[in-house]
């Protein structure tokens, strides 16, 4: 069985709530939640000053396009792409060819801008699991998770340095489960 990845999908400018709407909607109807998991419109939270007074607004990151979660597959790759306003995934190059996904440092990234995170915090990590270490200075180390901090978006994990068991904190996005 083939993992979950991250897609960008491309959509008419301007209608990239409706299309989320639209394909919510649609994988909810023909019962594709086991394929096509979250989609989103990246935004971020911008002040605006406009005669003198404070405005915070949500703009858009990247107008024109959604991200969307799912395991590729014909069956959720026809249902994405039938979408209506949807004009095509980024990375096919056409012709009935499969989109290539983002890569995990790419899509953590743009998560951790919009306040998400790739990892489902809730169901994947809890207090002695055994992780990976994937980004930073301890990258290829392995560990167990000592405490989840889901508001600040880290842990802590046990890694053996030198010998010793010893206690290092590390954002979410730096781990994977083992």
């Amino acid at each position: 069985m083939e993992e979950k990845q991250w897609y960008v999908v491309n959509t008419y400018s301007g209608h990239e709530n409706k299309v989320k709407e639209k394909l919510d909607m649609r994988i909810n109807s023909m019962d594709m939640q086991e394929n096509i998991f979250r989609v989103i419109v990246p935004e971020q939270k911008e002040i605006e000053i406009k005669d003198g007074k404070k405005k915070e607004k949500q703009k858009k990151m990247f107008p024109g396009y959604i991200l969307v979660e799912m395991i590729m597959s014909d069956e959720a790759w026809y249902i994405v792409r039938n979408t209506p306003g949807v004009t095509g995934f980024i990375g096919s190059s056409g012709k009935g060819a499969k989109p290539i996904p983002l890569s995990t440092s790419e899509i953590d990234r743009i998560l951790l801008q919009v306040g998400m995170s790739r990892i489902e915090l809730g169901n994947k990590l809890a207090e002695n699991d055994k992780v990976k270490i994937i980004h930073g200075p301890f990258n290829n180390m392995y560990g167990k998770i000592q405490s989840v901090n889901i508001e600040q978006q880290k842990a802590k994990i046990l890694i053996d340095l030198f010998g010793q068991e010893t206690s290092v904190e590390v954002e979410l996005i730096q781990i994977e489960k083992n």
